[in-house]
């Protein structure tokens, strides 16, 4: 079975950072994406950030760009996403997700088969 363990969510003041986490267990491929999804109350879900193994490239959300930073830890099977300078309008639950493939545009959730359960981020004014 392919299992995401999300962590890494809280509670943290504006301006602060955080880092999340995602273990990926029982799936392991040549080729394969990684992201990382919000979705806040009343918005639709919004790619965060993206990177494929093994290539590394990113993508990266006009929202976030220099301020979160994603990567993955090979070794660990591990995806994660430094969050900094956040702001309120980060505050949403956070899902990991694995495209298998990345069969089609990479950076939609709709290509993603794995995800996670989710880690809720809240960021103070």
């Amino acid at each position: 079975q392919v299992q995401l363990e999300e962590s890494g969510g809280g509670s943290v003041q504006a301006g602060g950072s955080l880092r999340l986490s995602c273990k990926i267990h029982g799936y392991s491929a040549t080729s394969y994406c990684m992201g990382w999804f919000r979705q806040a109350p009343g918005r639709e879900r919004e790619t965060v950030a993206v990177i494929q193994h093994p290539v590394g490239d990113t993508y990266y959300a006009d929202s976030v760009k220099g301020r979160f930073t994603i990567s993955h830890d090979k070794a660990e099977n591990t995806v994660y996403l430094e969050m900094n300078s956040l702001t309120s309008e980060d505050t949403a639950v956070y899902n990991c997700a694995v495209n298998r493939w990345c069969y089609g545009d990479w950076t939609a959730a709709s290509r993603y088969d794995y995800w996670g359960q989710g880690t809720q981020v809240t960021v103070s004014p």
